[in-house]
């Protein structure tokens, strides 16, 4: 697929958005058909194939005709000096937009993924957990499978500071959900060794059942209204051990990325396979996709980002179809979805993402 700056992009889908309104109806079928052709083969399909399949009658060099109307509208392009078309980037974000037939997931896929995601809820983490939604999802779209989700939604159950010598300490904090994080703090000068007993004992009588963000601020406010009942050193270390533990803002986010292998399966040319290479350094880098998906999460239902169009990710020769994810409490907590090439079978991935991102707030507590 031809590549497209993000900004001309825009403007060419507002500019072709209006051309799709005006087309007729021979105009929207042979469009269409071709999307489908390319979704289906990723081939371009010439006149006179598309002439048979049309369900109306239309020679060859009718079917010419539109094509040429279509090409410039920007919707579709010959590649090389081939006879047929393909899709431009902007004419496949209206077909998506405007003209894809989205079904519904079958009753055994449905079946299939409340078992597996029920089934792991129950006997493990929450980061298990969603990579499993993750890698089931994979599996079913043959696409990689992307998870992110918010480390403070977690609830705490214990934490434990352990002296490192030389100033150092061993930040260790417990999930009710089983997973352990390890942080590395500086200890204020002079704090006797029985300040970080203090401080655990103090954190674990406070923080149970609390989520990360929960815990910091309430404890924040207590030693900010001297009602901490710690003296200044200690409340250092358990200030220090908060705030280390929160880290950044993308430290504050998990990404798990699932089923790479698949984006290998339909690889079939050297352009194909420089286009799964491009992807596999978008994922290994993360901060990129990271902050797409952060987009999602501000977003109701499922989000479609094709190539070049949004200028965080880098390779335009791929797609991404997300959708945010509750807690029981109705509040957002993560993002999941499938990344892969253009060339998806989008009307069956969207509402298989759709279903998993709501059954999964009906599990992640």
């Amino acid at each position: 697929m031809r590549h497209t700056d993000p900004n001309e992009a825009l403007k060419a889908a507002a500019e072709a958005a209006i051309g799709l309104r005006q087309l007729n109806e021979r105009s929207r079928e042979v469009f269409k058909r071709i999307v489908e052709a390319y979704l289906a083969t990723g081939e371009p399909v010439g006149s006179r194939n598309l002439s048979r399949a049309l369900p109306m009658t239309l020679s060859p060099a009718s079917v010419r005709n539109v094509m040429s109307d279509l090409e410039g509208l920007g919707l579709i392009y010959a590649p090389h000096t081939s006879a047929g078309r393909l899709p431009t980037q902007t004419g496949l974000r209206l077909f998506i937009d405007g003209l894809l037939e989205i079904g519904d997931i079958s009753v055994e896929e449905r079946s299939q993924i409340e078992s597996r995601i029920a089934g792991s809820g129950r006997r493990r983490g929450v980061d298990d957990f969603l990579a499993e939604a993750g890698e089931m999802l994979s599996g079913l779209s043959g696409c990689a499978g992307v998870v992110l989700v918010d480390k403070q939604s977690k609830t705490l159950k214990q934490v434990e500071f352990v002296n490192l010598g030389q100033g150092k300490a061993l930040a260790v904090l417990v999930g009710e959900d089983g997973d352990v994080e390890n942080r590395i703090v500086a200890l204020p000068e002079g704090l006797p060794l029985s300040s970080l007993h203090e401080a655990s004992n103090y954190l674990n009588a406070r923080i149970g059942g609390l989520t990360l963000a929960e815990a910091r601020a309430r404890i924040e406010t207590e030693i900010e209204q001297r009602r901490a009942q710690l003296d200044e050193l200690t409340a250092r270390v358990v200030t220090e051990g908060l705030a280390t533990w929160s880290g950044d803002s993308e430290d504050r986010k998990s990404l798990i990325v699932c089923g790479r292998s698949h984006l290998l399966e339909d690889v079939k040319a050297m352009e194909d396979l420089e286009r799964v290479r491009l992807l596999f350094e978008d994922l290994d880098t993360k901060t990129d996709l990271m902050q797409l998906l952060g987009l999602a999460e501000r977003a109701e239902g499922v989000r479609i980002f094709i190539g070049s169009e949004n200028k965080l990710f880098s390779l335009s020769g791929s797609a991404l179809i997300v959708s945010p994810f509750e807690d029981t409490e109705q509040k957002i907590v993560g993002v999941l979805g499938v990344i892969g090439p253009t060339r998806l079978n989008y009307a069956r991935i969207i509402p298989m993402v759709d279903y998993t991102a709501r059954l999964l707030g009906r599990l992640v507590p």
